[in-house]
């Protein structure tokens, strides 16, 4: 695709989702919050990430708002099949210099990935680069929600059945279920609380706070992680903590609130 930036090209490795259903964890807790990370308005079709490098090697994220196009090139590269994405110039919304995401593809008969000069993108910040996985905090906790939602019959059973019962006591975990609460009282910013498809009648829950991040299952179990927890993947016991209602009737109505693919 054009780079319009420098007038070359852009070899692109692949591309994401920016929407309000669909957003790297690495980004932030809600969609808002990742749309800042990158310097766009959160307007309600979201974006595509489109990432690659230029003729020289250097890393470069274009931030286009064709998002069908970026979603058909990504369900035909899941099922195998190429696609050649090479969005209209006039979907440009931004280029930045850098990647958000840890890519380990490079283009071939180019230089390696490198950042381009400080600057390059107009910009003036920093490149974009994933964070480091060093240590435990808010991207590693999102990251392992994920990983739960995505392994879920192998968590739901790694972790035993009466695990909720010595979590039930832990402070963070009572008020990460509080504010999972209010969310079904008034409505967080989009992208807190996501809805999708995991079975006939079945919907597999995310929804994250300052702090904390839940991953559920509807009519099935519910696990919290907390920055203050490093690793750790606290059951929601099924009766509820303090005077919370039960899992059951907090996952319907996280369910009722949560925004859903299209």
């Amino acid at each position: 695709m054009p780079d319009d930036e420098g007038g070359g090209s852009l070899y692109v490795l692949t591309a994401v989702l920016l929407t309000p259903t669909q957003f790297p964890a690495l980004l932030g807790d809600d969609f808002p919050e990742a749309c800042a990370q990158l310097g766009v308005p959160p307007v309600a079709e979201g974006y595509g990430l489109v990432l690659g490098q230029d003729e020289a090697g250097a890393r470069w994220t274009v931030v286009v708002d064709d998002v069908s196009l970026v979603a058909a090139a990504i369900a035909s590269w899941d099922c195998g099949m190429e696609y050649d994405l090479s969005p209209d110039e006039r979907s440009v919304v931004l280029s930045l210099a850098g990647w958000p995401l840890e890519l380990t593809v490079s283009t071939p008969g180019i230089p390696a990935p490198h950042d381009p000069e400080r600057g390059a993108d107009g910009t003036g910040r920093v490149p974009l680069a994933p964070p480091s996985g060093d240590t435990w905090g808010p991207v590693q906790r999102r990251l392992g929600a994920d990983q739960i939602a995505r392994e879920w019959a192998d968590w739901r059973e790694r972790v035993a059945e009466d695990g909720g019962a010595a979590a039930a006591a832990h402070p963070g975990l009572a008020r990460a279920l509080r504010e999972a609460v209010e969310y079904t009282r008034q409505a967080p910013p989009p992208g807190r609380v996501r809805s999708a498809f995991a079975g006939e009648g079945v919907r597999t829950l995310r929804a994250d706070g300052p702090g904390w991040s839940l991953v559920a299952r509807t009519g099935d179990a519910a696990f919290v992680l907390l920055d203050d927890e490093p690793g750790e993947v606290l059951a929601v016991p099924r009766d509820g903590v303090e005077e919370l209602p039960e899992l059951s009737g907090l996952l319907a109505a996280l369910d009722r609130v949560a925004v859903r693919p299209v």
